[in-house]
């Protein structure tokens, strides 16, 4: 049989050109050089060739196999090298489109206001010290001069667990333990926050529960001058640069004197308005001069030490400076509320 090699030659290589894949690359090669394929089948022609044409006939179609395979070989470099182009480009990330957004958590308005507040402190060279929240009546009451029989007992309804323990009404506690613990080892200088429980009707401005951030500071020639700079530095640093605070007369039992703490207000600057209820101050804290029975009963001479004494409400706070007028947003978990502070994080 006659055959135009070249032809044979173009035809073949025209093929393998084509392929367009790995798969299409490899059945092709078994059609041309497997052992039933086109150029095997013409091995076997050459026993039908004459003897002296056998020479020519199988040098040709040794070329012509040799050609098909080196044109395969570089053929299939370029498929692979195809396809991982293509596969790149499918898996390409478009960095021009919008990214998912996911949602984050962020801290509890009430959280920040707390760490913005013993920041402040800490600013002051205090120390943040905490307690347990089971207290025993004897630091939450007797040591802070609030004997059995006190009056003032019936203002503060409390959650008792027994005779002698009790969910803790305020963190006064906690600066009854310092000054038991530290009493010898003055100057303190030291806030306690913590959770406080009280049995309380829940509305608008009243919780059973709430944070409680109280400062103490006992040491020799501690003044009121020293509490009203305080306050002063604390009202500015929470509330504006221009405020400024007034002390009013009050009633403690374990300060004497005692003052509550207004802070002239931040949204009429004093002139008046609904926030402040016509009157330009907001009261935020009460305050005092640390009694003298409560540093006896920590073995500290009054005569020669004196110190002062400030408790915060968190949640107030957190209500004046962001203007939320219900207490219990801060405690039924709504998403929707919480969102809206995501500038806290």
């Amino acid at each position: 049989m006659e055959h135009n090699w070249e032809l044979l030659k173009k035809e073949y290589a025209d093929r393998i050109r084509e392929t367009a894949s790995a798969a299409d690359l490899e059945k092709l090669r078994v059609e041309l050089l497997g052992k039933k394929g086109t150029i095997s089948a013409m091995m076997q022609e050459m026993k039908s060739i004459l003897p002296e044409k056998r020479k020519e006939f199988g040098m040709a179609v040794n070329s012509l196999k040799q050609n098909v395979e080196a044109l395969i070989s570089e053929r299939a470099a370029t498929v692979k090298n195809e396809e991982m182009l293509r596969k790149m480009e499918a898996d390409k990330i478009d960095i021009t489109l919008p990214y998912k957004k996911y949602h984050y958590g962020t801290l509890h308005p009430l959280t920040v206001v707390q760490q913005e507040i013993e920041d402040i402190f800490v600013a002051m060279g205090y120390s943040v010290v905490e307690g347990p929240e089971v207290e025993y009546d004897l630091y939450n009451f007797e040591k802070a001069n609030i004997p059995a029989d006190h009056p003032s007992r019936d203002m503060q309804d409390t959650f008792y667990v027994d005779v002698e323990r009790l969910l803790r009404t305020q963190t006064t506690a906690i600066q009854m333990r310092v000054l038991e613990n530290q009493g010898t080892h003055l100057p303190i200088k030291v806030i306690c926050p913590g959770k406080v429980f009280r049995r309380d009707d829940d509305d608008a401005t009243h919780s059973h529960q709430f944070i409680q951030i109280e400062g103490l500071v006992v040491g020799e020639g501690i003044t009121l001058g020293d509490l009203k700079g305080t306050l002063e530095l604390l009202a500015r640093s929470m509330f504006g640069a221009e405020r400024e605070i007034r002390l009013r007369q009050s009633y403690f039992p374990f300060t004497e004197p005692s003052q509550e703490i207004d802070v002239s207000c931040h949204v009429c600057g004093g002139k008046g308005c609904p926030v402040c209820k016509g009157t330009g101050w907001i009261e935020i804290l009460g305050s005092g001069m640390v009694h003298p029975n409560v540093l006896r009963t920590a073995g500290i001479d009054p005569d020669k030490y004196s110190g002062f004494a400030l408790g915060v409400g968190v949640e107030r706070v957190a209500m004046l400076k962001y203007g939320i007028d219900d207490i219990r947003n801060f405690y039924n978990n709504n998403i929707r509320f919480l969102e809206g502070y995501k500038r806290f994080e």
